[in-house]
């Protein structure tokens, strides 16, 4: 629906007013973490655009303090289960108990009923428990026994996985990966920010407890918000075109490309860079996308989308690469 230059200003007046909460949510988890800005932003571009976010980095970078600190900011549910080898789908959705009073089944749920779910080193867990949470991720529901039951809204999943141990892992097949909207790589923080992790440490320096300082339902009025941003046609074609270019890189003037893409974006990576590029705008309040929203967000919604060839690993080819010579070749709008 194209929108009047009218509605457009009236759009990115509410979304001024209606973005300030993410100000209030940087500012309140600020109080515990330092640093790690980049991973706060793209749980909230989850957040907002109701998608599931994948974190990866080594051990002690604040991922599961960061996430429960923004479920605790957000007056929201929060779970959190450990993923060993030996858990059950029935450990992470629940299952059905025999009760001998009153000679019949009940249910218990498991911890997946809530808003927000730490899957805490997902790649630890075998196949059966991955899929049991990830059908649940795409379907939003669980059934146990005969009866489905609905997930709360918000419901995001923000799994972990150390690249590090190989050792007892399971790594999530490439189609299980896909479901996520972004997979974000966590980097060590500046040095300046660490020393103020050492002094708070050292000094047994008390953090503030995160209060709640956002609603369940401005979070809601934002996702309906994040949904009404403008994108238009030329953003749209820019972002098939770089999807695009991940599949037949020939066509785009990438033949060196070629032989080091195994695969390309599926029809996944093209909604969710859609999806995301909004919620960047969101972010940024301003009720239209521009192409820097869309390249921003790229590499953590590309990034576990493509396939790469033994080629390319061979000549110590990152997928980021990849990534920025499409986004160096394809004409921005």
């Amino acid at each position: 629906m194209l929108k009047t230059a009218e509605d457009i200003r009236q759009l990115n007046e509410r979304i001024g007013q209606a973005g300030q909460f993410t100000d209030k949510l940087r500012e309140e988890v600020g109080h515990v973490i330092v640093g790690q800005s980049h991973m706060l932003d793209r749980l909230l571009i989850g957040l907002l655009s109701n998608g599931h976010v994948l974190l990866e980095g080594v051990p002690g970078l604040a991922k599961t303090l960061t996430i429960k600190s923004l479920s605790q900011a957000i007056q929201a549910n929060f779970s959190r289960i450990q993923f060993t080898p030996d858990l059950l789908p029935a450990d992470v959705i629940g299952t059905l108990i025999y009760n001998q009073q009153k000679n019949e089944f009940i249910v218990r749920k498991g911890p997946i009923f809530t808003n927000f779910l730490l899957a805490d080193e997902i790649n630890r867990a075998p196949a059966k428990v991955q899929s049991a949470l990830l059908e649940a991720m795409q379907e939003r529901q669980v059934t146990i026994g005969d009866t489905t039951y609905k997930l709360d809204d918000p419901f995001l999943v923000l799994a972990t996985q150390n690249p590090l141990e190989q050792e007892g892992t399971y790594p999530l097949p490439e189609a299980q990966v896909d479901r996520f909207i972004m997979k974000v790589i966590v980097g060590y923080p500046k040095m300046h920010e660490e020393q103020m992790i050492i002094r708070q440490n050292v000094q047994g320096l008390k953090t503030e407890a995160v209060k709640p300082v956002v609603s369940i339902q401005e979070v809601k009025n934002a996702k309906d918000l994040t949904r009404q941003v403008y994108m238009d046609e030329k953003i749209e074609q820019y972002i098939l075109d770089i999807v695009f270019a991940t599949r037949t890189p020939d066509k785009y003037q990438l033949e060196k490309l070629k032989p080091l893409i195994s695969y390309g974006g599926s029809p996944r990576a093209s909604i969710n860079l859609a999806l995301a590029g909004k919620a960047q705008a969101f972010l940024n309040k301003r009720g239209f996308v521009i192409p820097e929203d869309i390249r921003s967000i790229c590499n953590d919604v590309l990034r576990h989308r493509i396939g790469l060839t033994y080629e390319a690993e061979a000549e110590n080819v990152k997928v980021e690469d990849v990534i920025e010579e499409i986004l160096k070749k394809v004409n921005v709008p």
